[in-house]
């Protein structure tokens, strides 16, 4: 017999599924005799744990006193099937760049003040950059996150100063306000940015945007290499990529009216 105890399960987080999974299996907001009934809790059990739900947003009580799922879990919801789709449409044309130019394709998204590696696409030779799923980097050193900066404007490039302060990491990082605001809309302007060692010394990247169907920006493809390898006639491949990703996404590029 084996002498491992089953682990121990944390009772009122049972209860708050077992009441979340009794509600999405109606069609219409359910009183909370019903909920009590359907969950085998005591009613007043049962409305403690609805109210610290609303509390988090997980739950909505409307005025005649019966509950439906909250805005906070079908945004989490929603988000889990956006990152599913975005890896599903992104990464073909990660390995087809990976594959036709020998260096490491990055999908990067961002949290606050950083991008964040989310996913990638390693080329099978013994010197090139390994970034880390999961790692953080700061905006104003990545391109990615210079052009995010970007396309908030001279307004969020200050905002961001203000929090971060701009901390140098290589002698090259933009650590001052005016040429980091010039060098993030100059970014924008192009449609591509570029890292020249501003993380990393011998490191390069080239960075551009992924657009959803809402044509905001939704995360960033970039290219990374040692610094003597990067080549100027990548942009290009980058940037069909980052449209064609875009395209799949729903983005659909707003047409200027002539006059």
């Amino acid at each position: 017999m084996s002498d491992e105890k089953p682990e121990a399960r944390i009772q009122v987080i049972d209860r708050a599924a077992t009441l979340l999974d009794v509600i999405s299996r109606y069609s219409t907001p359910v009183k909370l005799k019903v909920l009590s009934a359907d969950a085998g809790l005591h009613p007043s059990t049962a409305y403690r744990i609805l109210h610290s739900l609303i509390d988090n947003r997980f739950v909505e009580r409307s005025g005649d006193g019966t509950y439906r799922l909250g805005q906070r879990l079908l945004q989490l919801s929603n988000r889990i099937h956006s990152d599913i789709e975005l890896r599903a449409v992104a990464m073909p044309y990660m390995t087809k760049l990976r594959d036709q130019l020998g260096e490491t394709i990055n999908l990067t998204i961002r949290e606050g003040d950083a991008v964040v590696y989310y996913d990638k696409a390693t080329p099978n030779r013994m010197m090139h950059v390994n970034q880390i799923i999961g790692s953080r980097a700061p905006l104003h050193v990545t391109g990615v996150g210079k052009l995010m900066l970007g396309k908030g404007g001279e307004k969020e490039i200050e905002s961001y100063a203000q929090r971060t302060n701009l901390p140098a990491y290589t002698r090259n990082t933009f650590t001052s306000l005016p040429t980091l605001t010039n060098e993030c809309l100059a970014s924008v302007e192009r449609g591509y940015a570029l890292d020249n060692e501003e993380a990393e010394i011998g490191v390069g990247c080239i960075g551009v945007l992924i657009y959803d169907h809402t044509n905001q920006p939704v995360a960033g493809l970039s290219l990374s290499a040692p610094i003597e390898r990067r080549r100027d006639e990548w942009i290009e491949d980058l940037k069909l990529a980052g449209e064609a990703i875009s395209e799949q996404l729903g983005y659909r590029p707003l047409q200027s009216v002539e006059e």
